[in-house]
């Protein structure tokens, strides 16, 4: 069984930083490409940004170029989402997912403060 476990959330004033974690087990993970995605309260979730699974490319959304950071570590099963110059409407539960169309993570909340 496919399980994700995210953490690294927490509280931060805008223009901080924060690293999240995405840890995978019970997944052959080095040939699966990840995602991360955020939900602001009262929001759709929405995609924040992609990497293939060799780490070879990523892809961001708009809202995050040149702030965010995606990268994996296949040795430790692990995706990481470097996330600096955080602004208050960066606010939100951030999840990782097996990409396309698997399992989900239970999240992880980031609250940015003005």
């Amino acid at each position: 069984q496919v399980q994700l476990a995210e953490s690294g959330g927490g509280s931060v004033q805008a223009g901080g930083s924060l690293r999240l974690s995405c840890a995978a087990s019970g997944i052959t993970f080095r040939i699966n490409a990840f995602s991360w995605y955020r939900q602001a309260p009262g929001k759709q979730r929405e995609l924040v940004a992609w990497i293939s699974s060799n780490g070879g490319s990523t892809n961001y959304a708009d809202f995050v170029k040149g702030r965010f950071t995606i990268s994996r570590d296949n040795a430790k099963n692990t995706v990481y989402l470097q996330m600096n110059s955080l602004k208050p409407e960066d606010t939100a539960v951030y999840y990782c997912r097996q990409t396309p169309g698997g399992a989900w993570g239970q999240g992880t909340l980031v609250t940015v403060s003005s």
